[in-house]
């Protein structure tokens, strides 16, 4: 064996031994920010506050499990809204319909989701960026028009109505509001920790490789296309789930959930958060959420405001708001000399 063979040798225990370690290293943060969510209803009285931690936890899941295609593997879809409204419809639907446990419910939702996703992403993935981008806003439209004309299923454009049956399980019942709040946590912290865990694996570091060069990752022997069409499928049940969360908050589902704007929202709160960053689109849904409560109170302009704000961040800041903060803190710990 040579030097160079034997170092590479020893090198690949502590790279191993390194992700050992940052891997328990995201599961303690993932309990500690569990801990603190789950105290929060015992520190304050205010559902205002409750709720929207709820709301964060649905559009967070949503973003983040975006970000899985858009920052780590280079497919932007226009149309990943499809799956939150489709966990929203799925599960909504599966209560009224059939009576089951939730518990059930949520993972029927999940493997319908798995079965959709995998014969839309068969298709798109094959297609150039700009043509993956269209045909999955077209998939989008074409699952939101079926929610709109199978009126006898869906309830059309009213929605599924009625209220989602929640029967209690293991102890739990999510009609108590901080019930639904403690899970909605749960549920966020839970698939927050499993993408991290994707994009920190020797996996995410392939969808890394095929985001910056397909061609070169395709020579080196990567299957580029099952490579994509696994992570499509991942982030559309990442997306399901926060679309899961959403109809237990507002009790039903409705057609926006499923429209083309849920989409263009989750792009936005990317960009807001950034997307080079994990938690950059959790940071960015925060601050969506924030600026929709506070606009729509104030004034009946929120277009305006909003185009303000996405013109400060692609002009302005020319990127999104942990990016901005990461660069400036390592440019600052390196000196300026650096």
């Amino acid at each position: 064996m040579t030097e160079l063979q034997a170092e590479q040798a020893a090198a690949v225990p502590q790279a191993e031994a390194g992700l050992q370690r940052s891997r328990y290293f995201d599961v303690l943060i993932a309990l500690a920010a569990f801990a603190v969510l789950a105290i929060l209803p015992m520190l304050t009285g205010s559902k205002a506050l409750l709720d929207f931690v709820i709301r964060c936890s649905a559009f967070g899941l949503f973003a983040t499990s975006l970000n899985l295609l858009v920052g780590y593997t280079g497919l932007v879809s226009f149309g990943h809204g499809m799956f939150f409204g489709l966990g929203a419809y799925g599960f909504g639907l599966i209560m009224q319909r059939t009576g089951v446990p939730v518990p059930v419910a949520f993972v029927a939702t999940l493997v319908i989701t798995t079965i959709i996703a995998a014969v839309i992403g068969a298709i798109c993935v094959r297609l150039k960026e700009i043509y993956f981008a269209f045909v999955t806003l077209a998939f989008q439209m074409l699952i939101h028009s079926t929610i709109l004309s199978w009126v006898s299923l869906t309830g059309g454009d009213q929605g599924l109505r009625g209220g989602i049956p929640r029967p209690a399980f293991f102890g739990i019942d999510l009609s108590n509001h901080v019930h639904l709040y403690i899970a909605s946590c749960a549920l966020l912290v839970i698939g927050l920790l499993l993408m991290r865990q994707i994009a920190q694996s020797p996996f995410g570091y392939t969808l890394r490789m095929i985001r910056d060069n397909a061609n070169r990752a395709s020579f080196v022997g990567i299957d580029v296309w099952r490579a994509k069409l696994t992570i499509f499928v991942l982030a559309a049940l990442f997306a399901s789930t926060g679309g899961i969360i959403m109809a237990l908050f507002v009790s039903g589902a409705y057609p926006e959930f499923a429209y083309w704007t849920i989409s263009g929202e989750g792009i936005f709160i990317n960009m807001l958060g950034g997307v080079t960053t994990f938690l950059g689109p959790m940071v960015g849904t925060v601050l969506l959420l924030i600026l929709n409560d506070t606009v729509t109170r104030l004034t009946e302009y929120y277009g305006i405001v909003l185009g303000i704000v996405i013109l400060f961040f692609a002009i302005g800041l020319r990127k999104g708001l942990m990016d901005f903060v990461v660069e400036w803190y390592t440019q600052r710990r390196n000196g300026p000399g650096e």
